[in-house]
């Protein structure tokens, strides 16, 4: 189960950490609906190898068998990676590629209407968050994938 998810985890958190930083970097002058846009997509793509992992792991490694809890365990373990790598990303970017990044937003957000004061929490904290959005969105996916693969004895 280790190798599984070591595999598909470097994979997913290779993939989410090029494909994030690449959406920010290039995607630099869009607006910041847009980026949000790429950027769930890009989270949603890299945790897309959560179904494969599960499915490789009980087609080649376990027999055609899994059961729910292991599908979601190997799912978590892929996340994680592709979790960290989208966290890095943004630590990445908003520490050193666009500093800027929450002046703007709070100035962008005000010319949209908003009231709200946007606090700047720092780069460390919003990766965090990251991390934690993207291992929700982990846990989904692992969830529906588990549920779709499962084959019992």
């Amino acid at each position: 189960m280790k190798n599984t998810i070591l595999k598909f985890g470097t994979y997913s958190g290779g993939i989410a950490l090029l494909c994030f930083l690449a959406a920010l970097y290039f995607g630099k002058g869009a607006s910041f609906t847009v980026q949000e846009i790429i950027g769930y997509t890009t989270i949603v793509v890299a945790l897309s190898f959560i179904y494969f992992g599960i499915k490789y792991y009980r087609d080649q490694k376990n027999n055609g068998h899994i059961s729910i809890g292991k599908g979601i365990a190997i799912g978590l373990g892929i996340a994680a990676f592709a979790a960290a790598g989208i966290a890095i990303a943004d630590f990445i970017y908003t520490a050193y590629i666009n500093p800027d990044f929450f002046k703007e937003y709070a100035e962008t957000m005000k010319a949209q209407g908003s009231q709200e004061p946007i606090p700047d929490y720092g780069s460390g904290f919003m990766a965090m968050i990251m991390f934690i959005t993207v291992m929700l969105i982990g846990l989904v996916i692992s969830l529906i994938s588990a549920l779709l693969l499962q084959r019992k004895n």
